[in-house]
């Protein structure tokens, strides 16, 4: 499970290493997510040089 507030391994090709979620979509009251589903976070730690940098909503 995701919940608010988790910091996450990035395993793609946008630059980014680390994402903390800050909302997951699909209801006002949702708390948690599971595989597959959407989430809304923002970059903690990212690749220099790369598209995304720190403090991006992703």
């Amino acid at each position: 499970m995701i919940q608010i507030y988790s910091n996450l391994n990035v395993a793609d090709n946008s630059g980014a290493r680390r994402i903390r979620c800050i909302q997951v979509m699909g209801g006002s009251k949702r708390r948690y997510a599971h595989v597959g589903d959407i989430i809304t976070a923002t970059v903690r730690e990212a690749l220099p040089n790369s598209g995304v940098k720190k403090g991006d909503v992703v």
